[in-house]
């Protein structure tokens, strides 16, 4: 905690601030320390308590939000320089630029709470706790969305508090997180608090809001590690062939599932004989198979899955792409001429795509960035029982991103009561069940396939019915109570103000 001293001197304000931020990404995948959580947000509400104007209390903020997505997101410069081609001397100025973009929203909560700061402990609790998941919610659709680090990732399996994500998703978790961490200033009340949350939470893990569904269906999720300075080389192309079919015809299963881009090109333009070979092998186990490739209709191209074997071809076209990644927006196509990205201009699918019937169930697909996104996975059910990830994570390297990526599936799995099977180029292939626990994973940066048997599960969960307005009417009704509650002391403060502006 700052000290009365520390506080009045801005370096040392400003650089605990920045390392509190540092700190929160320890409560993310791979480190896992969510019981850290409600400490480090503990540190940013009392420094905004603590701030003598609106202006330290917004700095506070910013060089928080600079610590934690410096520190989370680093991989951003791997994406573009390591593997994007662009020079260091521009790519580390723009991942910087991101990350400190990033933290605008931090600094906009700290400007907010302090600007209209509450007397009351427990009003400034409530506010802190709404300004926190509110701006991470702006943060998951603002110029497209990057919920990427919402605080309450932290919390998924095996945190009790992940018990609260069927009701009330990431937002909701963030929420709690923020309260419980103000209220630790208190310390007697902070852990009452906190031991009631972790008792609910832990009870609610135990309900079943969703119920398995036909016999298990056995899976077969293909990690291929190619790596990604060789995926797009014509020379590589036909040993990237050769390896999935062998991985496919060594591991017969219902469900085999390849990873994103598994065979970088369109898929009307493969060798006839490797997908004719590809089908027949999957047929003559009785099973279907979910590739990676591209698709296209002559004018638009779509990074796409396409099932193959006993049941019907069927395509599913990514919908929410990653700016720069595979969009580029308008008036920066300047910039994304210093990298070499291949195919960075997708077009996006439509938004109402039926689930996969294949393996005798109904599966959602989505692909890589789209599973950070909830209540646009709640769109395929309740029809689906089953959801699947096809990832690339091999763009960012040996970082934080590939187990960042895993909890954030195993969120939407706690939120959906579905399992999620996850087969990734590089990292993290795992298979997730309906609770948010990790069933099995390969090792990063190893090729295996990752063998298994799911159950398809149906029923709803509060939040598949209603996606994030749980969470936000919960934000709403806390700000209106922490703003009321300033107005009314400010009231009873000058109860003849009208006089005194009528006297003026």
């Amino acid at each position: 905690m700052l000290t009365t001293s520390t506080a009045s001197r801005p370096f040392a304000r400003y650089a605990l601030a920045a390392l509190s931020g540092a700190a929160g990404v320890l409560c993310f995948a791979p480190f896992g320390l969510f019981w850290l959580a409600p400490l480090v947000w503990a540190s940013l509400f009392y420094m905004l308590r603590e701030a003598g104007s609106v202006r330290q209390a917004a700095l506070s903020g910013l060089t928080f939000g600079l610590g934690f997505f410096l520190t989370g997101v680093s991989w951003v410069y791997v994406s573009l320089s390591v593997f994007g081609g662009m020079p260091w001397w521009l790519a580390g100025p723009a991942a910087s630029l991101f990350c400190a973009f990033m933290a605008l929203y931090p600094m906009l909560a700290a400007g907010v709470f302090k600007r209209w700061q509450p007397e009351s402990f427990w009003q400034q609790s409530i506010l802190f706790a709404a300004l926190i998941a509110a701006v991470d919610w702006l943060r998951s659709w603002i110029f497209t969305g990057f919920p990427w680090l919402a605080v309450g990732y932290s919390q998924a399996a095996p945190s009790p508090l992940a018990g609260f994500a069927p009701l009330i998703g990431v937002h909701g978790l963030s929420l709690l997180v923020a309260l419980s961490g103000a209220f630790l200033l208190r310390w007697r009340l902070g852990l009452a608090v906190l031991a009631a949350l972790v008792i609910t939470g832990a009870g609610l893990r135990q309900v079943a809001w969703t119920s398995p569904s036909g016999e298990a269906v056995s899976v077969a999720l293909i990690q291929g590690n190619v790596p990604q300075e060789m995926k797009f080389r014509p020379e590589a192309f036909l040993r990237t062939l050769e390896l999935y079919y062998q991985l496919v015809a060594q591991n017969p299963a219902q469900l085999i599932v390849l990873p994103e881009t598994a065979v970088p090109a369109f898929f009307d333009r493969l060798p006839p004989d490797f997908v004719a070979a590809l089908k027949r092998t999957v047929q003559s186990h009785g099973g279907d198979l979910i590739l990676g490739t591209l698709s296209g209709d002559g004018e638009r191209y779509f990074n796409s899955a396409v099932s193959l074997g006993k049941s019907p071809l069927q395509i599913y076209s990514k919908q929410h792409l990653v700016p720069f990644g595979e969009t580029i927006p308008v008036g920066f196509a300047w910039f994304m001429s210093f990298a070499n990205i291949p195919m960075s201009s997708f077009s996006s699918g439509p938004e109402q795509q039926p689930p996969m019937a294949i393996a005798g169930q109904n599966v959602a697909v989505n692909i890589c960035y789209e599973d950070v996104f909830g209540e646009e996975i709640i769109r395929a059910l309740p029809a689906a029982g089953i959801l699947v990830n096809l990832s690339n994570t091999a763009w960012f390297g040996r970082s934080l991103a590939q187990a960042q990526h895993l909890q954030i599936a195993q969120m939407r799995a706690s939120e959906t009561g579905r399992p999620m099977l996850r087969a990734t180029n590089t990292g993290m292939t795992a298979i997730v069940d309906a609770q948010g626990n990790v069933s099995a994973a390969l090792p990063a940066f190893e090729t295996g396939v990752l063998r298994g048997e799911v159950h398809a599960h149906t029923g709803m969960t509060p939040y598949a019915r209603f996606g994030n307005w749980l969470a936000l009417g919960l934000m709403l009704v806390f700000g209106i109570l922490g703003l009321t509650g300033r107005r009314q002391h400010e009231t009873r403060d000058c109860p003849n103000t009208d006089k005194l502006q009528a006297k003026d």
